[in-house]
């Protein structure tokens, strides 16, 4: 099949993505395999530029690499123009609701991103905006990354039905898009993390209710030990995410029998994944022989951002 062909297979044109409950299982499959597709025509030098005209306007309340530098190079790989706005650039950050903000940016703009604290954030500015909205990161859900995750995976594994994911750590942003991707997806889940750290309650329930149709099982336990065994896939994330910096010590001392260290790892398949959303704090929620090791694809992961990315812009504004 054609990368056109891949391209229309899901009529996606005009759809938001502020979570991976936005699409269906074989929706998101196809934003998958067309990222694949995109990844392997951009590495053949096979110029591809559904968004040849069109601009991007990319929000960021939160400080970024892998998201900024991704998005930007995307649009512009896909014939676009990213314009990248602070919140010290937009009037978002001096008052202006985010409804006429939305509304604004809707007659100019082809497409929003935003990146951004309160998940409200995105779904208000998705609710008024007339083109499609991007969550680039929330502190409810992280899709964007998920979907770079899986990606990577399915590269790596050829399948994702039937395979284990143990999240080890807090329960933030990446546990709760994990949570419905995998569920979606036929994954199963398990999350370990330290009483009051959970994933999202209402996040639980609903990676649940979708994990019924698919036959993915969804786990929370204390043990890490017990979410790694047998394990396929690895994955941590930092214990104080970007916001709860001054909780640092808090969460060290909460989380200090939650690092991802060879002893852990050695309870999981020989041929385990090592997934990590970076940025890593070596040595905290990973050690240096794990994350440095023959199983990481950390880097793989973060290119793969770039190409997810660029499949979720050409199917929903190209």
């Amino acid at each position: 099949m054609s990368i056109t062909e891949l391209g229309t297979q899901f009529n996606l044109k005009g759809r938001d993505c502020v979570e991976l409950t936005d699409f269906s299982s074989e929706e998101i499959q196809y934003l998958l395999d067309f990222a694949i597709e995109i990844k392997r025509k951009h590495k053949n030098g096979e110029e591809y530029q559904p968004l040849k005209g069109k601009t991007v306007g990319l929000i960021f309340e939160k400080s970024s690499t892998r998201t900024r530098v991704s998005f930007e190079v995307g649009t512009y790989q896909l014939g676009g123009h990213a314009l990248f706005l602070s919140k010290n650039d937009i009037q978002m950050g001096r008052g202006e609701t985010i409804s006429d903000t939305a509304q604004v940016m809707s007659r100019y703009l082809d497409g929003i991103m935003i990146r951004t604290f309160g998940h409200e954030n995105v779904v208000e500015l998705a609710k008024h905006a007339t083109v499609p909205v991007i969550n680039g990161l929330s502190d409810l859900a992280h899709p964007c990354q998920v979907l770079a995750d899986f990606q990577t995976v399915l590269e790596h594994k050829g399948t994702l039905k039937g395979l284990k994911l143990a999240f080890v750590g807090d329960g933030n942003n990446m546990a709760n898009s994990l949570l419905i991707g995998g569920a979606k997806l036929g994954v199963d889940v398990w999350i370990a993390s330290p009483e009051g750290y959970e994933a999202d309650a209402a996040v639980v329930a609903e990676s649940r209710t979708i994990a019924k149709e698919t036959g993915a099982r969804i786990e929370l336990v204390r043990s890490a030990a017990e979410a790694v065994q047998d394990a396929d896939i690895i994955y941590t994330d930092v214990w104080a995410s970007m916001g709860f910096e001054e909780e640092q010590k808090i969460r060290e001392a909460a989380f200090k029998d939650y690092q991802v260290n060879e002893a852990l790892a050695s309870l999981a398949k020989p041929d385990y994944l090592f997934l990590h959303c970076l940025p890593a704090h070596r040595g905290e929620e990973v050690s240096e022989g794990v994350i440095d090791g023959r199983n990481s694809l950390i880097f793989d992961q973060a290119e793969n951002r770039l190409h997810a990315q660029k499949a979720l812009m050409a199917a929903l504004i190209g």
